[in-house]
C-alpha cells in the first residue's frame, strides 16, 4: 500500500485458499475485475481465523468486505465422501491441509464482525453458491439454514459474481446503504417484507418445513432448480423464521466481449511469490499452461453443481482472445511447446444447445442430453474445431490437449463427425477420459446420463480411428458407485459389464452428497425430485462397501464383500472359473456351471486366476485402461488371454 501511495483501501477480498493470480481461481478475477473498475483491493489469503487480529492488521476497508472459502467447498476440501479427514490440500501451499477452517465462508464472515462491526459483508464463490438456500449438509446429516443467515452476511452473490459485485461495488461507493441493495441479479439478502422485490416471485416451502419434511424438500429443491434461468427464472422467497430470504434471479452470462475482457486482464497467471519456499501452491500445475474458453454446462448431470452455479447458458470467448492468451502463454520461460488443455465445465461446449433457450430460457422439465438428446439440439462442434486448427499453428505450439472432458453423447450427435477425427489424431494426450458413470439404464436415469449403448458405440468409434490413424492411445471410462437409484442388483450388472469389456478402475468414486445438487436431494429424501418417486439410496457404510467392492472385484482385500454381494443378489452363477465369473469359490464350496472344474485341469494351470494389470498409470501403481480394444501392460506389452499364466522357474 505504501509503494503504491495508498493510505487506504476499498475492498478487503478473504479466500481460503492459498493466492493463485490466474484466471481458473475465482478470487483473482473479482480481485482484477475490482481492480480494472478502479477500486483499490487487498487481498487476504488463507488468514488465522482463531481471533479477529489478521482480519483488522490492515485497518478497515473504506466500503466493504468480500468472503469466499475457496474454488471449492472448504468441507469437500477437507473431508473424503467417507466423511474422512483429508491429508492434503492441493489449494495450500506444500499441500498442507489445515490453513483454513471448516465452513471458511462462515468463520470468516463472523471474524470480520467481530473486527469491524457493521461494515458490509458480501459472501460469494462455490460455498456460498451451493449453499443460497436451505440445504442438506451432508456432514452434520442435517438441513441447514442459508449460509446467508449463519455468515451474518449483508449479501450472497451467487454464479459466476464479476456484474453482480461490479454492482455492488458501484452502489457503495455511490453512497448507497447496503441494506439498499435489494434488486441485483445473482445475489440473495434478509427481508421481512417480500413486497420489496422487483421481480416476479415464487415461493418455496420455510427452512423449517423442509427440515421436517423431505417431501417438501424435494418440491423446494426443484423449484430452486427449474428457476436458475436468466430468462425465464423468477425471484425465489424461502421463509426463515421471522426473516424471509430472497434470492433474486440469477445475472445473465457475460458476452463474448466481456468474457474476453475478463480473461485477458493481467494476471501474474502464477501463485504469490510469498509461497515459494512452502513448497508453491499443487493447483496451479493443471492449469498453467491451460486455456478457458467457456462457460456454463447443459450437460447438466444430476449429481454435478456445475448446472446449479454457472447454469446451463453457455457462453464463450472468441477465438482472437484465445490465440491471444496461447501465445502468451508460448512466452512463458517454463513453456514445453503443449497446451494441456482447452476446455471449461465441459470442453467442445461453444453454443446455446438450441436457439430456443436463448429467447424462452432453458427448458424446464426437459435435459438436453439425456436419456435421450433433445430434437432442437444443436450438435455442430465446426467452431471449436476450427479454434483448435487455428491454436495448432501458433508457432512453438507443438500439442494441444483436451482433458477438461469431451461429452461422447455429444460428440456422437456431431452429424459431421470431422471433430472426433481431429480429436484422435490431433489432442489426445495418451488417454482420454470420459464418463459414462454407470451401465444399468434406471441408475443412468437417476444420474442423468445417457444410456450406456451411447458410450459404447462412441467406444468403438474411438478405437476404429484410432486404427485407422495409427494410434495407441487409451480410453479410461469414470464411474460412479453407490449414486441413488444404484441397487446391489445393479451394482454386480456394472461389475458384470466392465468385466466383459475386460476393465476394472484402479480408483472408484463414491458418490458425494455436495449441496444443491438433485442427486444429493435424492439422497437424502428418497425422492427423485422430478417425478416425486421413491428412490432407493445405499447409504449405510456396508452398502457403499458392497458396491465400491464389486468395480474392483479382483482385489483380494474385495473378495469377501464380492461374495457377499454375490449371494445376496442370487448371482452364484459368477462364483467359479469361467471367463464370465468374478471370483473363485472357497474351499469346498461348487463352481458355476459354466465354470471350470476347481482340480484336475493340468493343460490350464492358471484358469481362473487373475489377469495381469494393464494400462498406464500413476507411479507406483497401474491404471487398467482400454486400448485398441485389448489391454497392455504399462510397459506396453500385452495382457495374455485369460487361461495364461508365466511358467514356474525350475529350481
Amino acid at each position: 500500500m505504501a509503494r503504491r501511495g495508498w493510505e487506504s483501501y476499498d475492498f478487503l477480498l478473504i479466500t481460503g485458499d492459498a493466492y493463485v493470480d490466474h484466471p481458473s481461481f475465482g478470487t483473482a478475477i473479482i480481485g482484477r475485475v475490482l481492480e480494472a473498475a478502479g477500486y483499490r483491493v487487498a487481498v487476504l489469503a488463507q488468514p488465522d481465523w482463531h481471533d479477529k487480529e489478521p482480519f483488522a492488521a490492515l485497518g478497515r476497508p473504506r466500503l466493504g468486505v468480500l468472503i469466499g472459502a475457496g474454488n471449492i467447498d472448504s468441507m469437500v476440501a477437507h473431508y473424503t465422501a467417507a466423511r474422512k479427514r483429508r491429508h492434503d490440500d492441493a489449494y495450500s501451499p506444500g499441500r498442507k491441509a489445515g490453513l483454513r477452517p471448516d465452513r471458511a465462508t462462515v468463520v470468516y464472515s463472523n471474524r470480520v464482525r467481530e473486527a469491524f462491526g457493521d461494515i458490509p459483508i458480501v459472501i460469494g464463490g462455490m460455498e456460498a453458491s451451493l449453499r443460497r438456500f436451505a440445504h442438506y449438509d451432508y456432514w452434520e446429516d442435517k438441513v441447514r439454514r442459508s449460509i446467508l443467515f449463519d455468515a451474518q452476511a449483508d449479501l450472497l452473490v451467487y454464479g459466476m459474481g464479476e456484474t453482480a459485485t461490479l454492482e455492488i461495488a458501484a452502489r457503495l461507493a455511490s453512497g448507497t446503504a447496503v441494506r439498499e441493495i435489494t434488486d441485483v441479479r445473482g445475489t440473495c439478502l434478509a427481508v421481512r417484507d417480500p413486497g420489496i422485490c422487483a421481480y416476479p416471485l415464487v415461493e418455496v416451502p420455510s427452512f423449517e418445513a423442509v427440515s421436517t419434511s423431505k417431501s417438501d424438500y424435494a418440491r423446494a429443491n426443484m423449484v430452486e432448480y427449474q428457476e436458475h434461468d436468466a430468462v425465464s427464472g423468477r425471484a425465489i422467497l424461502q421463509r426463515h423464521g421471522r426473516d424471509i430470504l430472497l434470492v433474486n434471479p440469477p445475472a445473465f452470462p457475460l458476452g463474448t466481449a466481456e468474457l474476453d475482457r475478463i480473461a485477458e486482464l493481467p494476471y501474474v497467471r502464477e501463485p504469490h511469490p510469498v509461497y515459494d519456499q512452502m513448497g508453491g501452491v499443487p493447483a496451479i500445475e493443471e492449469v498453467r499452461f491451460s486455456v478457458t474458453h467457456n462457460r456454463g454446462c447443459f450437460g447438466a448431470c444430476n449429481f454435478c453443481s456445475l448446472a446449479f452455479h454457472q447454469g446451463r447458458t453457455i457462453s464463450a470467448r472468441s477465438h482472437d482472445s484465445v490465440i491471444r492468451e496461447v501465445t502468451a502463454l508460448t512466452r512463458h520461460p517454463g513453456f514445453k511447446g503443449y497446451i494441456h488443455d482447452v476446455g471449461g465445465p465441459s470442453a467442445a461446449f461453444r453454443r446455446p444447445s438450441c436457439q430456443k433457450q436463448l429467447k424462452a430460457g432453458m427448458c424446464r422439465n426437459r435435459a438436453c442430453l439425456a436419456p435421450e438428446p433433445c430434437p432442437n439440439l444443436d450438435a455442430d462442434h465446426t467452431d471449436y474445431m476450427m479454434l483448435l486448427r487455428k491454436l495448432r499453428e501458433i508457432p512453438k505450439v507443438k500439442k494441444v490437449f483436451i482433458r477438461s472432458g469431451i461429452r461422447f453423447d455429444f460428440l456422437m450427435k456431431d452429424p459431421s463427425g470431422e471433430f472426433f477425427t481431429d480429436l484422435v489424431q490431433h489432442h489426445v494426450s495418451g488417454q482420454l477420459k470420459v464418463a459414462p458413470e454407470h451401465c444399468v439404464a434406471h441408475t443412468l436415469d437417476h444420474m442423468g446420463k445417457p444410456h450406456i449403448e451411447v458410450y459404447e458405440r462412441f467406444r468403438e468409434k474411438y478405437f476404429k480411428l484410432n486404427r485407422r490413424y495409427g494410434k495407441e492411445q487409451y480410453l479410461v471410462p469414470y464411474l460412479i458407485s453407490s449414486h441413488p437409484g444404484c441397487t446391489l442388483e445393479d451394482a454386480v450388472e456394472l461389475a458384470v459389464w466392465l468385466n466383459k469389456q475386460g476393465h476394472m478402475p484402479e480408483q472408484v468414486q463414491d458418490f458425494y452428497p455436495t449441496p444443491g445438487t438433485l442427486a444429493t436431494c435424492m439422497w437424502y429424501t428418497g425422492i427423485d425430485p422430478r417425478t416425486m418417486e421413491r428412490v432407493f439410496v445405499p447409504k449405510t457404510p456396508h452398502d457403499k462397501a458392497l458396491q465400491r467392492a464389486l468395480m474392483q472385484w479382483r482385489k483380494p482385500q474385495n473378495r469377501k464383500l464380492v461374495l457377499e454381494a454375490l449371494h445376496k443378489t442370487g448371482r452364484e452363477d459368477l462364483i467359479g472359473y469361467g471367463k464370465n465369473c468374478l471370483v473363485k469359490p472357497g474351499r469346498g464350496q461348487p463352481a458355476s456351471k459354466d465354470g471350470q472344474p476347481a482340480q484336475g485341469k493340468k493343460d490350464s494351470p492358471s484358469a481362473g486366476k487373475r489377469r495381469r494389470p494393464g494400462g498406464p498409470g500413476k507411479p507406483g501403481g497401474s491404471r487398467r485402461v482400454e486400448r485398441n480394444d485389448r489391454q497392455t501392460t504399462k510397459n506396453g506389452g500385452p495382457v495374455r488371454k485369460a487361461g495364461w499364466a508365466r511358467p514356474k522357474k525350475k529350481k
